[in-house]
């Protein structure tokens, strides 16, 4: 049994997740979901850091998913912990002492042109859950968008890149791209938009399970 961390995307919540949760933890493992201190001025990647940290536990066997600008935090859990795998879905990839805001314009990010925000994020997920998508968003304006991605270097973690297809707000090319750039690695890929985890978490707890099969990973 896995021990999969969850860590959300900018403005997100444990919500985000809740799809998936059930289908990671039928098929026997289990699932931590913590909340970033994302309205909290104050909060940066340090306590960031600490919140994961204190909602892991003493777990172990630990395999840390992070979603789009979650990227930015999951690989900070990886160098502090033993974690088994690293998995970034849709992800901003940090580059060492890149500030958040200014990655966009480091990775030559050009958004996409006359979508809206429903369009852009969450294409292929069925309407009611579009609908509840809302009140569960939470405002970011914590304090680690100027600051300075803390590590080195990448944390020596085996860490996969993990995307979707249709995903209009962080195009599939662009994806590829940054993942060549940075990691040096060609994504996996799998059916759906931005957001996976409420499209097609059956799919996605299918290919995330088995990474941990010793052939997994294609």
């Amino acid at each position: 049994m896995a021990t999969f961390v969850l860590i959300h995307g900018g403005g997100g919540s444990a919500w985000d997740w809740h799809l998936l949760v059930p289908e990671l933890t039928g098929r026997g493992h289990d699932v931590v979901v913590p909340e970033l201190p994302i309205e909290d001025s104050s909060a940066g990647f340090a306590e960031f850091c600490e919140t994961v940290v204190n909602a892991i536990g003493g777990r172990g066997d630990l395999v840390v998913v992070a979603h789009s600008y979650g990227g930015f935090t999951g690989p900070l859990i990886a160098d502090k912990l033993p974690v088994r795998l690293l998995v970034l879905l849709n992800p901003m990839i940090p580059r060492p002492g890149e500030k958040p805001g200014d990655w966009w314009d480091n990775t030559g990010y050009r958004g996409p042109e006359g979508l809206s925000e429903q369009q852009q994020f969450f294409n292929g997920v069925p309407a009611d859950v579009v609908a509840r998508a809302a009140a569960h968003g939470r405002d970011q304006v914590s304090g680690e968008w100027n600051e300075p991605w803390p590590l080195d270097a990448w944390p020596r973690v085996p860490t996969k890149v993990l995307i979707g297809r249709e995903d209009r707000f962080f195009p599939a090319d662009f994806q590829r791209r940054v993942a060549a750039d940075r990691l040096g690695t060609a994504p996996d890929e799998i059916d759906g938009g931005h957001a996976l985890t409420l499209s097609h978490p059956k799919q996605l707890a299918d290919r995330l399970t088995g990474y941990l099969r010793p052939a997994g990973g294609g």
